[in-house]
Protein backbone atom coordinates (compact mmCIF):
# COMPACT_ATOMS: atom_id res chain seq x y z
CA UNK A 1 0.00 0.00 0.00
CA UNK A 2 1.07 3.25 -0.95
CA UNK A 3 0.93 7.22 -0.17
CA UNK A 4 1.52 10.46 -2.37
CA UNK A 5 4.60 12.01 -1.10
CA UNK A 6 6.33 15.27 -1.99
CA UNK A 7 9.83 16.51 -0.66
CA UNK A 8 10.35 20.21 -1.34
CA UNK A 9 13.50 22.57 -0.45
CA UNK A 10 13.58 26.19 -1.05
CA UNK A 11 15.57 24.96 -4.45
CA UNK A 12 12.16 23.61 -5.57
CA UNK A 13 10.61 20.07 -5.86
CA UNK A 14 12.88 17.37 -4.89
CA UNK A 15 10.47 14.26 -4.96
CA UNK A 16 6.91 13.77 -6.20
CA UNK A 17 5.31 10.65 -6.19
CA UNK A 18 4.29 7.35 -4.55
CA UNK A 19 5.84 5.64 -1.77
CA UNK A 20 5.58 3.02 1.03
CA UNK A 21 7.23 4.85 4.15
CA UNK A 22 8.72 7.79 5.04
CA UNK A 23 11.25 7.53 7.95
CA UNK A 24 12.45 11.31 9.14
CA UNK A 25 13.83 12.78 12.40
CA UNK A 26 11.36 15.31 14.02
CA UNK A 27 12.55 17.28 16.58
CA UNK A 28 10.86 15.44 18.87
CA UNK A 29 12.42 11.82 17.70
CA UNK A 30 12.03 9.92 14.76
CA UNK A 31 8.91 8.84 12.86
CA UNK A 32 7.49 6.78 10.47
CA UNK A 33 4.61 7.52 7.97
CA UNK A 34 2.67 4.63 6.52
CA UNK A 35 -0.25 4.89 3.75
CA UNK A 36 -3.61 5.96 5.75
CA UNK A 37 -1.80 7.20 8.37
CA UNK A 38 -3.20 10.00 10.70
CA UNK A 39 -3.57 13.23 10.05
CA UNK A 40 0.35 14.94 11.59
CA UNK A 41 2.44 18.23 11.00
CA UNK A 42 5.36 18.46 12.52
CA UNK A 43 8.53 20.25 12.72
CA UNK A 44 11.44 18.17 11.05
CA UNK A 45 14.95 18.06 13.16
CA UNK A 46 18.41 16.99 11.76
CA UNK A 47 19.68 13.52 10.41
CA UNK A 48 19.24 10.72 7.98
CA UNK A 49 15.92 10.48 6.49
CA UNK A 50 14.65 7.10 4.44
CA UNK A 51 12.03 6.33 1.45
CA UNK A 52 10.95 3.66 0.48
CA UNK A 53 9.63 3.73 -3.07
CA UNK A 54 6.87 2.10 -4.27
CA UNK A 55 9.06 -0.39 -6.31
CA UNK A 56 10.49 -1.17 -2.52
CA UNK A 57 13.92 0.45 -3.32
CA UNK A 58 14.94 2.69 -0.61
CA UNK A 59 16.17 6.04 -1.00
CA UNK A 60 18.53 7.48 1.88
CA UNK A 61 19.02 11.53 2.30
CA UNK A 62 20.04 14.04 4.69
CA UNK A 63 17.34 16.20 5.97
CA UNK A 64 18.09 19.25 7.91
CA UNK A 65 15.47 21.28 9.22
CA UNK A 66 11.78 21.80 8.11
CA UNK A 67 8.36 20.42 8.09
CA UNK A 68 6.54 17.24 7.70
CA UNK A 69 2.22 17.39 7.29
CA UNK A 70 0.35 14.51 6.31
CA UNK A 71 -3.43 15.27 5.67
CA UNK A 72 -5.69 13.39 3.96
CA UNK A 73 -3.82 10.42 3.42
CA UNK A 74 -1.09 13.00 1.43
CA UNK A 75 2.36 13.83 2.77
CA UNK A 76 4.28 16.60 2.28
CA UNK A 77 7.61 17.17 3.52
CA UNK A 78 9.13 20.67 3.19
CA UNK A 79 13.02 20.11 4.24
CA UNK A 80 15.45 23.48 4.69
CA UNK A 81 18.11 20.96 3.32
CA UNK A 82 17.57 17.74 1.73
CA UNK A 83 20.59 15.67 -0.13
CA UNK A 84 19.88 12.21 -1.64
CA UNK A 85 22.88 9.62 -0.18
CA UNK A 86 24.14 9.80 -3.68
CA UNK A 87 24.15 13.25 -4.29
CA UNK A 88 26.47 14.32 -1.13
CA UNK A 89 29.53 15.17 -2.07
CA UNK A 90 31.83 13.37 0.69
CA UNK A 91 34.78 14.91 0.94
CA UNK A 92 33.18 18.32 0.90
CA UNK A 93 31.52 17.11 4.26
CA UNK A 94 34.47 15.22 5.63
CA UNK A 95 36.29 19.37 5.03
CA UNK A 96 33.30 21.12 6.61
CA UNK A 97 33.78 18.58 10.07
CA UNK A 98 37.17 19.48 10.01
CA UNK A 99 37.20 22.93 9.75
CA UNK A 100 34.04 22.73 12.89
CA UNK A 101 36.26 20.53 14.69
CA UNK A 102 39.46 23.04 14.07
CA UNK A 103 37.03 26.11 15.53
CA UNK A 104 36.00 24.17 18.35
CA UNK A 105 39.43 23.39 19.51
CA UNK A 106 40.43 26.60 19.16
CA UNK A 107 41.14 28.45 22.99
CA UNK A 108 39.92 31.69 21.35
CA UNK A 109 37.13 31.28 20.05
CA UNK A 110 34.00 33.03 20.96
CA UNK A 111 30.44 32.12 22.22
CA UNK A 112 28.91 32.78 18.68
CA UNK A 113 31.81 30.85 16.90
CA UNK A 114 31.20 27.80 19.14
CA UNK A 115 27.90 27.97 18.33
CA UNK A 116 28.33 27.90 14.06
CA UNK A 117 31.12 25.04 14.05
CA UNK A 118 28.57 23.08 16.51
CA UNK A 119 25.52 23.63 14.01
CA UNK A 120 28.28 23.09 11.30
CA UNK A 121 29.60 19.70 12.51
CA UNK A 122 26.44 18.64 13.50
CA UNK A 123 25.35 19.58 9.23
CA UNK A 124 28.42 17.53 8.55
CA UNK A 125 28.34 14.43 10.72
CA UNK A 126 24.86 13.60 9.00
CA UNK A 127 25.73 14.52 5.83
CA UNK A 128 29.22 11.70 6.15
CA UNK A 129 27.26 8.94 7.70
CA UNK A 130 23.92 9.32 5.08
CA UNK A 131 27.21 9.26 2.47
CA UNK A 132 28.95 6.07 3.83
Amino acid sequence: MTFELQIVTPDGLIFEGEAEKLFCRTIAGDVCILARHCDYMTALGMGEARVTMADGTVRRAACIGGMLAVTGGKARLVATTWEWAEDIDKARAEASRHRAEEILARKDADARELELANARLRRALVRTSVAR
